[in-house]
């Protein structure tokens, strides 16, 4: 299985245009949370028109993941906490987002909304005790906040990242979580796109302006994982223990040339080609 790994997209049409072509040569594309902007001058409600189009579009192609970010929260429950209600009318779609979990080959994907408070806190925390119990394979969690005093929450000078996560990775040891939330972790000393929490692998893109995304594209099957930005290209062994730096990527494989040229390819991409 081949998952396309986006978040912080802050509707950029340009990056959603680039997500959408290279769509159909993954089985999954994943969006970990602020698909929307609350800084634009585009009214949030004309964003989400275009953005739910943009993920029907998605969604005749490939299978798609969604998460709240805090930047998708439109509404409040009866207990004043901030909510993303559009994001939660998008089952319709086919597409799985807060609080689904699925099971797609031999993986569960768990799908957690942005909590801004203690009742969607709490509910997490039961939808991942439930979700353990489905647990045969590989679990994947999509958690728009990374996890606290890692690397891929350091935002240059301080951790932006949700200890509560790192109390829930300690406790049900899932094998991969994806997020976004800080920015620049990958790309200022000290932060990385990748972490490791015991066996827990914590993966954050990162956010840049312009297409491509930075995007991380999981490839289950070979046990890899590859980070391509402006800033360059990475890949690491999901099987091995946590090493640093990340090696590159020596060799493009087939099937990213083929995403990449579909979508738009960065120079990197073209000058490598596989066999």
């Amino acid at each position: 299985m081949r998952c396309l790994v986006v978040a912080d997209l802050h509707y950029s049409l340009p990056q959603f245009d680039w997500v959408l072509n290279a769509a159909a040569h993954f089985d999954v594309v994943i969006i970990a949370g602020d698909a929307l902007d609350i800084g634009s001058v585009v009214d949030f409600r004309a964003q989400i028109v275009v953005v739910r189009k943009y993920l029907k579009l998605l969604a005749d192609k490939t299978r798609v993941i969604l998460c709240s970010g805090n930047h998708d929260l439109d509404e409040r429950n009866s207990s004043d906490e901030k909510i993303s209600r559009w994001i939660g009318d998008i089952g319709n779609l086919g597409i799985a987002h807060d609080g689904d979990s699925l099971t797609i080959g031999d993986t569960l994907f768990t799908v957690c909304p942005w909590w801004d408070g203690p009742r969607v806190k709490a509910r997490i925390g039961v939808q991942l005790e439930e979700a353990a119990t489905e647990r045969h394979g590989r679990w994947i969690w999509v958690h728009h906040a990374p996890p606290a005093n890692s690397p891929t929450s350091w935002a240059g000078s301080r951790f932006q990242g949700d200890i509560e996560l790192v109390q829930w990775i300690e406790t049900y040891h899932p094998d991969i979580v994806l997020s976004g939330h800080v920015h620049q972790s990958p790309f200022t000393k000290d932060g990385s796109w990748f972490d490791r929490i015991g066996d827990t692998w914590v993966f954050n893109a990162g956010h840049q302006f312009g297409s491509p995304p930075a995007f991380i594209a999981l490839d289950l099957g070979a046990n890899r994982a590859f980070w391509l930005s402006a800033a360059g290209e990475q890949s690491i062994d999901l099987g091995a223990p946590l090493q640093r730096p990340a090696g590159g990527i020596p060799e493009f494989p087939a099937w990213l040339i083929a995403a990449g040229q579909a979508a738009g390819p960065s120079p990197a991409m073209l000058s490598n080609p596989a066999d």
